[in-house]
């Protein structure tokens, strides 16, 4: 097990706030994800009110999906290269300026100007998730990777309470160029704090339990698939992506066609997902040390099967907008367990000089999970109705559990985590 740093060994016990660097990039990367979330709002109520469609909404999420696929290699290279940090900063200042194109956008005809800014982002984006990922373990150790995953997804729902509100009240009052300049402004800081972010020494572990190299020069992306431990925790989350495309579609249906919910009811059950995601994410930021990775992951997947289950079928027998607050509320808990253990899983799987390019391969796979999610969705939902195909994501969701009993224990049972 990767020593523990001095800087790490007073407060916070095992938590990787113990680390001074975690602390600065744990708060650039809350900036940042609340910019995240005034944009995941605005942008696609633009181009449902620009294209009059949902088909454009449903193009936009497609285009969002694109780039991480087709730039899966270079990621992989850039990564792996060059510093982490770099990499990161680059990224985020690449995502602040390609958002001011919006402030030309007022008609119809600047729809494909909207749709360019969408792909710009996700290009840089595809790089700067790989780095940060690559990143972490080199900050806080092995040791602490449970903590600091479950901490940084602990952002994304923090930035989703205090961003997505605060998206739609700045669209309304302003315009998505308003929305636009707010999210630069939080780039740029957030830029700011990850290079303020100390060096200090390198954390990393013993070589990988795995004797294949995987990297720039032995093959990167496809090379990295070639590895059994990469191959399999890919493979576990392209399967829950798929299940969670299928669940951006059809959530809305479920909520206003199958409990006869109102736009309201919408997003309240959408919200109330950050309740449990949150309580987590802070049990795991303290507690995550002690937890091996596996064992969460197995938990996390497991649970969210059973909970994903009651959630459609509860409403053969109720309605009640409040009883499906509760469970979607407690969803958030299995969904945190399960990215946290697969994410801490997969550093511990590569050599860190190799990070980069492993994640530059699982964001691949959760890519073509999701437009495989989003297209079934979308072509089926009318002719098939939207709980049967809600079963179908239920079902995935179990696939995936199953894999991940079947294949990811045969790696990584007795890897500290």
């Amino acid at each position: 097990m990767t020593s523990t740093p001095p800087a790490t060994r007073r407060g916070f016990a095992g938590s990787a706030m113990a680390v001074p660097a975690f602390r600065r990039l744990w708060l650039a990367g809350l900036v940042s994800d609340t910019g995240d979330w005034l944009m995941f709002i605005a942008l696609p109520l633009v181009v449902l009110r620009l294209s009059g469609s949902a088909v454009g909404t449903s193009f936009a999420f497609l285009l969002e999906l694109a780039p991480p696929v087709l730039l899966a290699p270079v990621v992989a290279r850039v990564t792996d290269r060059l510093p982490h940090r770099r990499v990161m900063v680059v990224a985020m200042l690449g995502q602040a300026l390609t958002l001011l194109p919006l402030l030309l956008v007022h008609d119809r005809s600047e729809l494909p100007l909207v749709y360019a800014v969408i792909v710009a982002q996700a290009s840089f984006g595809a790089f700067f998730l790989p780095a940060k990922n690559a990143l972490l373990p080199t900050l806080v150790g092995l040791d602490r990777a449970n903590s600091a995953n479950a901490l940084v997804g602990l952002n994304n729902d923090l930035g989703r309470i205090i961003g997505g509100p605060l998206g739609g009240v700045l669209l309304a009052v302003g315009s998505i160029g308003t929305v636009a300049l707010v999210d630069v402004a939080s780039y740029v800081v957030a830029a700011a704090l990850v290079l303020s972010v100390p060096h200090g020494r390198r954390v990393d572990p013993a070589p990988p339990a795995s004797p294949i190299p995987i990297g720039p020069n032995t093959g990167g992306v496809l090379r990295a698939l070639c590895d059994r431990a990469t191959r399999h925790l890919v493979l576990v989350s392209t399967v829950a992506s798929i299940a969670q495309g299928l669940f951006l579609v059809l959530f809305v249906f479920f909520v206003t066609d199958v409990i006869r919910g109102d736009a309201a009811d919408v997003g309240l059950l959408r919200g109330v997902q950050a309740i449990g995601a949150i309580g987590a994410g802070l049990a795991l930021g303290v507690l995550g040390a002690r937890i091996n990775a596996l064992r969460l992951a197995l938990i996390g997947a497991s649970t969210f099967t059973v909970i994903t289950v009651l959630v459609w079928n509860a409403s053969f027998v109720t309605h009640a907008v409040p009883v499906y607050a509760v469970l979607f509320a407690t969803i958030g808990v299995p969904a945190v367990f399960m990215g946290a253990g697969l994410t801490s899983l997969l550093q511990q799987a590569v050599d860190g000089a190799v990070r980069g390019t492993a994640f530059a391969a699982l964001g691949l796979g959760q890519a073509v999970g999701q437009a495989i999610g989003i297209t079934v969705a979308g072509l089926l939902q009318e002719p098939l109705g939207t709980l049967p195909l809600l079963e179908v994501q239920a079902a995935a969701y179990a696939i995936t559990a199953v894999l991940a009993f079947v294949l990811l224990p045969r790696r990584f049972r007795s890897t500290p985590g």
